[in-house]
């Protein structure tokens, strides 16, 4: 019998105590971009959230799906129009993205996890009154419609579910009087990772990490404290925004550490989990 190639029993003798630190925690991972895009990459997440799960974590996914909303939309005929990242949406808007979102991309979501070993459930935020949202405006005050912004997370039935199942939660919610509403998905993702006191929250995303230069992909700040990201949060623009600002909820919700991580390379959940070296940029509470 051959010996096992070296690498790979490193590989395991660094993943060990990490996998002990986390057993029995709490993670949060915000799945979106290229990684919920690309077939090979949708199934390396698979099986990389199954393992979580193996090895005694709780992972939770919260995914959007911008992408495929928007090539819905345009098969109907519907206009599509955002306003500083957040997409203009009617009642119309709102029901295809809902039945997209839910109906469609959740449920793939679902299929892929449950194929690779692990029974997953997936919800919105309608089931058991999970996300209670109101409607908020654009950047510069615009009335964007039916965009919701989360006001509370009821935590009970994702507790009651994580038990035995991962749960895949799909960034839709409604208000009291029952309007649904699109919610951006990195904030629903820090939003739930708050409320259960998570451990981590990581986003996927199609960058490096934080850049400090935007036009530099080498530039990626590798660590940094809550109080920094708020020192910088005001002159940041684009979609990396709305995710350190979900990383400073999270934070100061109680979270340990927040990671926004390059969805694009492979098992990149598992490299910033149980790696020293960890890739992309991780956010801690101000010392």
């Amino acid at each position: 019998m051959r010996d096992p190639p070296q690498n790979s029993v490193g590989t395991l003798l660094e993943a060990l105590p990490y996998i002990r630190e986390f057993h029995g925690k709490t993670v949060v991972i915000k799945y979106g971009g290229a990684a919920m895009e690309d077939p090979a990459l949708r199934e390396e997440f698979a099986r990389d959230v199954v393992l979580l799960k193996y090895v005694g974590l709780n992972p939770i996914v919260v995914h959007g799906g911008g992408p495929e909303i928007t090539a819905y939309m345009e098969r109907l005929g519907m206009p599509v129009e955002f306003v500083g990242g957040l997409r203009v949406s009617n009642a119309e808007t709102v029901e295809v993205a809902k039945m997209v979102l839910v109906g469609k991309v959740n449920k793939d979501i679902v299929l892929r996890l449950n194929r690779h070993g692990q029974p997953a459930v997936g919800l919105c935020g309608d089931d058991g009154l999970l996300f209670r949202v109101s409607r908020q405006a654009g950047p510069g005050g615009e009335d964007v419609g039916f965009v919701g912004k989360i006001d509370r997370v009821d935590v009970d039935v994702l507790n009651h579910i994580a038990q035995d199942y991962i749960p895949v939660v799909a960034s839709m919610g409604a208000d009291r009087e029952g309007n649904s509403y699109n919610v951006n998905a990195d904030e629903a993702a820090g939003a739930v990772a708050r409320a259960l006191g998570a451990y981590k929250v990581i986003f996927l995303t199609d960058v490096d990490g934080w850049l400090r230069d935007p036009a530099d992909p080498d530039s990626v700040i590798s660590e940094a404290g809550a109080d920094e990201v708020e020192d910088v949060l005001d002159d940041i623009a684009g979609g990396m925004r709305p995710k350190l600002k979900a990383c400073l909820d999270a934070i100061h919700g109680g979270v340990t550490f927040a990671h926004i991580v390059d969805g694009r390379v492979p098992h990149s959940l598992l490299l910033e989990l149980f790696t020293d070296a960890g890739i992309g940029t991780k956010i801690r509470p101000a010392v």
